[in-house]
């Protein structure tokens, strides 16, 4: 019995893809430093989701709300809420998931010490990358306005909320010229 259950044991592990990098899973939103959520990223807050669409479909999608005309989109974007004047900017950013086979690279190599070509070269590790979009919104005085401290944080956060969400159910953004702008 104790062979069978380490043989199961030993299968399993062998058979099985280890994690070696975990892209989170947000349900809706998260407010972090942006450097906590990616070293590369500047030492923000920000407000943070999935983006489930494909690259570059947030540029349109603030271009055709804000009526831009591609200039400057995404950098210092204005918009206002009780009349106070507020700056918004994304930046879009992959995590990966990454796993590792242990078992296909240990099949390789005894199959090369038996002096056998490998079978399974690109099939070690496993990368799957899941995109987000990061907003910052900085105050006419240049205070973020996500940080909890901010008198008008609440606020910040519901506007957002309610940007991510007409975003991700607008298909068509030239709809958005139709709606009332807030």
């Amino acid at each position: 019995m104790k062979n069978q259950l380490l043989i199961l044991v030993i299968l399993i592990i062998t058979t099985s893809c280890f994690p070696v990098k975990i892209a989170p899973n947000i349900e809706s939103y998260k407010i972090t430093t942006a450097k906590k959520f990616k070293r590369k990223l500047p030492k923000e807050t920000s407000f943070i989701f999935n983006d489930p669409k494909d690259g570059g479909e947030f540029y349109n999608y603030i271009n055709a709300k804000y009526s831009l005309n591609h200039v400057n989109v995404g950098a210092n974007t204005h918009f206002k809420i009780d009349d106070k004047t507020y700056y918004l900017s994304y930046r879009e950013t992959e995590r990966e998931t990454k796993t590792v086979n242990l078992a296909l690279a240990a099949i390789d190599a005894k199959r090369e010490s038996n002096g056998n070509s490998r079978l399974f070269e690109d099939n070690y590790s496993k990368r799957v990358g899941k995109w987000y979009i990061l907003l910052t919104v900085y105050d006419e005085g240049l205070k973020n306005s996500l940080k909890p401290e901010h008198p008008s944080n609440k606020k910040v956060i519901n506007y957002l909320e309610a940007l991510r969400k007409e975003y991700l159910r607008t298909q068509n953004y030239l709809e958005l010229q139709f709606v009332k702008k807030s």
